[in-house]
């Protein structure tokens, strides 16, 4: 059925919205290059699991048409598409096995490779220079439609300012499935700037820019998988428009396409637990801070993963101990501290998350009381790219 000529009803793009149809059955071929179409499966592999409760979405999909192929991998929840120049003279589509195909492309020099498909038994012929391979696929009618967005509104991004919001926050993001609002990305649209939040309830990150902007305010909660699938596959100079409802976002970008269903529930008030009052802070350089935190945490318990800070003076030290263990370090580092002498314990797994996951030479650590969160941000001047990053990360209870 699907494997023989079909026809889409509705916009093409993609696979997306539209219905499968036969017209008449005769064989379909396509002319490839073995590395353009392994780096495109490739790009779009991600998607699938490594265990499916449907049989059809161990495959890929393609969509054959004179000159183009659209291929497309799926989980139910996540759909990602992406084009390949082909030769083809008929229209079609097919389902072939995605780990078989991705082995045998992983074996060929670049060369044309030749694909011939059977519409009555979906077998697929793949011919190359030094032989003939066989693979059994599946009829492409099985494989789940990408829902259509109806009543979407959009927002048009700089794909490198997408590719760093995803890059600076999905590391703070939760895995409770008791909690599933906190397991993405909180996207917060508004007409004068954009927010990125994600938090895990111990740690928050907020990535905003002053540079861009939405059409008009809005907000969704786009889940892990998609975005890690988008910063593997960002380009650093195309655009990306971002289209979107109330159960599903779609992002474009040259000859990709991912759709992914949204979180649905409403994201926890971030502002609220953000500290305004800070009368303490630290400034010194991120790498020696980073450097220090990871020696000493070594001697740490390993189940609260827990050093102290000290501040006073100009001098910060870092200790850690494991009493069970007789284990223990000390660290001396010199800083740049404004307020009052403060001990806080904070788990040494979060701050170096944060610390890795900034780039600037120096860092400033807000604090207003050891039971209350310590605020992390870059020193730099983020008045050159509209950038503003929050690191926020909740104190651990200090041993006596």
């Amino acid at each position: 059925m699907g494997c023989e000529k079909v026809e889409r009803s509705g916009p093409s793009l993609g696979h997306f919205a539209g219905v499968l149809s036969i017209t008449h059955s005769t064989r379909m071929q396509f002319i490839v290059s073995s590395t353009a179409l392994l780096r495109q499966l490739q790009a779009i592999s991600g998607v699938l699991n490594s265990s499916n409760t449907l049989p059809i979405l161990d495959n890929f999909l393609f969509e054959i048409a004179p000159g183009k192929a659209s291929i497309s991998a799926s989980d139910l929840e996540t759909t990602m598409t992406t084009a390949v120049e082909v030769t083809a003279e008929e229209e079609g589509a097919i389902a072939i096995p995605a780990k078989m195909l991705l082995d045998i492309l992983k074996t060929f020099e670049d060369l044309p490779l030749t694909f011939k498909v059977d519409p009555k038994t979906c077998g697929v012929e793949l011919t190359s220079e030094a032989g003939k391979y066989k693979l059994a696929g599946a009829h492409a009618d099985e494989f789940p439609r990408t829902p259509e967005l109806e009543g979407a509104a959009a927002v048009t991004l700089n794909s490198d300012t997408l590719a760093e919001a995803i890059s600076r926050t999905l590391f703070a993001a939760g895995s409770d499935d008791l909690r599933p609002v906190m397991s993405g990305i909180f996207f917060e649209l508004r007409s004068d700037h954009l927010s990125f939040v994600a938090t895990d309830a111990h740690r928050l990150v907020r990535y905003a820019r002053k540079d861009a902007s939405a059409p008009e305010n809005a907000e969704m909660i786009v889940p892990k998988k998609p975005l890690n699938l988008l910063k593997g596959t960002l380009p650093l100079t195309d655009e990306v428009v971002v289209s979107f409802n109330e159960a599903n976002a779609h992002f474009k970008y040259g000859e990709m396409d991912v759709v992914c269903r949204l979180i649905e529930g409403k994201y926890p008030n971030y502002e609220a637990v953000i500290p305004k009052e800070n009368p303490n802070c630290m400034t010194i350089d991120r790498k020696d801070f980073q450097r220090s935190i990871r020696r000493v945490a070594i001697f740490a318990n390993k189940t609260t993963h827990q050093v102290r800070l000290t501040l006073a003076g100009s001098s910060l030290t870092i200790s850690a101990e494991d009493v069970d263990f007789a284990n223990e370090a000390r660290e001396s580092l010199a800083c740049n501290y404004t307020g009052d002498d403060m001990e806080i314990g904070f788990n040494s797994r979060f701050l170096l998350d944060m610390l890795n996951n900034l780039d600037a030479q120096q860092i400033t650590l807000e604090l207003s009381a050891p039971n209350r969160a310590g605020i992390i941000r870059p020193l730099h001047d983020g008045d050159s790219t509209g950038e503003d990053i929050l690191m926020l990360v909740m104190p651990v209870m200090l041993n006596a």
